[in-house]
């Protein structure tokens, strides 16, 4: 049997949360899910008309429940009265300057909205399986690159630390309460639908429609992973279908490409595909409280799960920005 067919009888009929569902991951797992037959209801705190999963229509095909992670009355309601299977908690505060600028808005979101995800699913014996997604921002600044999953999670600047805590508190839940949740640490997720244009590569192309040289944050030298949204679903697929087996309860794991790209690296490669060379990045040199160089290892999730990245980099990279071009109704300016 294909992973594809698998996947689609494992989640035909099942009710499924997915929280921060018009976000980009969100959008493109809310897509597969409902493709594959599940009921999925949709935790949404703000309406975001321009958000890929309305845009294209599959909202529609959503039950969406409206409410804020910060209530726990309202998370608790949505997981009861839905009787939840499997949950995806995806929602967040996950821009890093915001977090720099706004910390508390953050850990009311990252980490109070997390532990009352999983307090709900710990009330609600309907819940069989739990994914939240951590970040490897979680480990903060480590030494040895790259990062694997038995690294210590050391955040320092509040974005990292809001992932680290909601990492650990996840942990707790399983440890404590034999809550059956599993961890994502995902490197930096790129694909069509994402509209924070403040991140390297969807800024990177709008910049190029316009005609507008990049522009980047740092000095350019930080190492990353890009991780492919629609790779990500495949691996958040595979890891909620894992929770059957208990000994994946409580684990976490990393998914990246072992790949990593500087800033200017990726920035160059997306000019290169848009033709647009002659755009010579505008490098700032201002980012601060930033990790600087951060990959991963994804042995583990090759291990338990059979996954890797099934895209290319120029692949997935023209799917993104052909994407872009018709969403902005754009042509590149000379």
């Amino acid at each position: 049997m294909s992973e594809a067919t698998a996947s689609a009888r494992f989640w035909r009929d099942r009710n499924v949360l997915v929280t921060g569902c018009t976000g980009l991951l969100g959008s493109w797992l809310t897509r597969a899910l409902v493709e594959a037959g599940a009921h999925v209801i949709g935790l949404v705190r703000d309406s975001t008309p321009d958000s890929a999963l309305v845009r294209s229509g599959i909202i529609g095909r959503v039950t969406v429940a409206h409410g804020a992670l910060e209530d726990f009355f309202a998370v608790n309601r949505v997981i009861a009265e839905y009787e939840i299977d499997a949950v995806f908690h995806l929602a967040a505060q996950a821009i890093v300057g915001v977090a720099n600028r706004n910390p508390l808005s953050t850990f009311e979101a990252n980490i109070r909205g997390t532990w009352h995800i999983l307090e709900a699913c710990r009330l609600n014996p309907t819940v069989k399986r739990i994914v939240v997604a951590s970040s490897d921002k979680a480990y903060g600044d480590q030494d040895d690159l790259p990062y694997d999953e038995t690294f210590p999670l050391q955040g320092r600047h509040p974005y990292d630390v809001s992932k680290s805590c909601a990492d650990l508190i996840a942990a707790t839940y399983h440890q404590t309460y034999g809550s059956p949740v599993a961890i994502t640490r995902c490197g930096n997720l790129f694909g069509g639908g994402d509209l924070h244009f403040n991140r390297i590569i969807p800024g990177t192309i709008r910049s190029a429609l316009q005609g507008e040289r990049p522009v980047i944050r740092s000095d350019g030298s930080p190492l990353r992973d890009y991780v492919y949204v629609a790779d990500a679903v495949d691996a958040y697929l595979r890891l909620a279908r894992a929770l059957d087996d208990p000994a994946v309860h409580g684990e976490a794991v990393n998914l990246g490409t072992a790949r990593p790209l500087s800033v200017l690296e990726i920035t160059n490669q997306i000019l290169r595909l848009m033709g647009r060379e002659d755009l010579a990045p505008l490098v700032l040199n201002e980012a601060r409280a930033e990790i600087r160089h951060q990959y991963l290892s994804s042995d583990k999730a090759r291990r338990i799960l059979g996954w890797e990245p099934a895209a290319s980099l120029d692949a997935a990279l023209t799917e993104t920005i052909a994407w872009y071009r018709k969403h902005l109704g754009a042509e590149p300016r000379a």
